[in-house]
């Protein structure tokens, strides 16, 4: 048997000193003399609290919300609480809405490229069809959903952290995004108050395909993080879902069953031989064979002795 203290992370039948839990080492609420951010200075902070809400932002810490949304400081999707175990469906809303818009942008986005680059092809007669008002419409016509409906979040973001005063990669691609398509949309309504471009009909220049494919580009990256993200968040919480829900913790009354949430820094837990390790810690008491295959994926157990440090849901064997 292992008795473990609150210090690192573990448990057996033996004595262990436990540091914290495993999902208390995501920092979230920073300390009031070192602010840090993504989108600032600051030092990191040398205590934080975990996020209690459902939805956080893993850059900016404190930012938590109840309900889905968007960080107001770096503009990035807020991330499903690991600990709402059961939520998976819901963190999957961001990720289909960009995927719509990402499916859709692409698919409005190539012909507005090929357009574009026409004069580039010379067997296309330099690409002379491609700089009449036929071309020019329907680059705008397709230029316009990719740009309004597929970018709107950008958009959206972007102004948040106008008027927030902070700005982050959102506002960048809104401006950037945002100038050159309604620059473009401009100079192909009035077309003489611009000077002459480097097309055979002398019109101005547009950027419809630089609007189009920024933004597929910005959207292809959200997917990829935001994917990234929903599995990271799923492995996580199948990890913590082989966690028991109580300790067995000793008091000046003896032991006594405990929920999980209970359990503080300094708090002597005992593992009995074939119980689970609660949380993470080190062994003040006792000696014991843990195993760490769920870990490391070796099937032997590893010996674990006074001053050895134990993982959360790990099995104390024999000690």
């Amino acid at each position: 048997m292992l008795i473990f203290f609150q210090e690192l992370r573990g448990v057996f039948d033996t004595e262990l000193v436990i540091n914290e839990t495993l999902y208390f080492s995501i920092p979230m609420s920073p300390s009031p003399k070192n602010p840090a951010c993504c989108c600032g200075g600051g030092t990191p902070a040398a205590t934080t609290k975990p996020p209690t809400a459902k939805y956080f932002c893993p850059m900016c810490p404190g930012v938590e919300s109840n309900v889905p949304g968007d960080c107001p400081q770096c503009g990035m999707a807020l991330e499903l609480n690991p600990r709402w175990v059961g939520s998976e469906e819901e963190s999957d809303t961001e990720l289909h809405s960009i995927t719509r818009r990402l499916l859709l942008g692409l698919v409005l986005t190539m012909p507005i490229f090929v357009l574009a680059m026409s004069h580039m092809i010379p067997a296309w007669g330099r690409g002379e069809w491609a700089s009449g008002d036929m071309a020019r419409w329907i680059q705008f016509l397709l230029a316009t959903p990719v740009v309004i409906w597929s970018g709107s979040p950008f958009f959206q973001r972007g102004w948040r952290s106008l008027r927030n005063g902070r700005g982050n990669m959102f506002t960048l691609i809104s401006l950037g995004v945002g100038s050159a398509y309604f620059f473009s949309t401009a100079a192909m309504l009035f077309p003489r108050f611009f000077p002459e471009g480097r097309g055979h009909h002398g019109l101005p220049d547009l950027y419809f395909e630089a609007a189009a494919v920024i933004t597929v580009l910005v959207l292809l990256g959200q997917y990829l993080e935001l994917r990234a993200r929903r599995q990271t968040g799923s492995a996580i919480r199948s990890l913590m879902a082989l966690t028991p829900k109580t300790a067995r913790r000793i008091s000046n009354n003896g032991d006594e069953e405990v929920a999980l949430d209970d359990i503080r820094v300094g708090d002597l837990l005992r593992i009995r031989p074939g119980e689970k390790i609660p949380v993470d810690g080190r062994v003040i008491e006792g000696r014991s064979a843990v195993d760490e295959s769920m870990l490391t994926g070796e099937p032997v157990p590893v010996e674990k002795s006074l001053g050895d440090t134990v993982t959360g849901s790990t099995i104390n064997s024999t000690g």
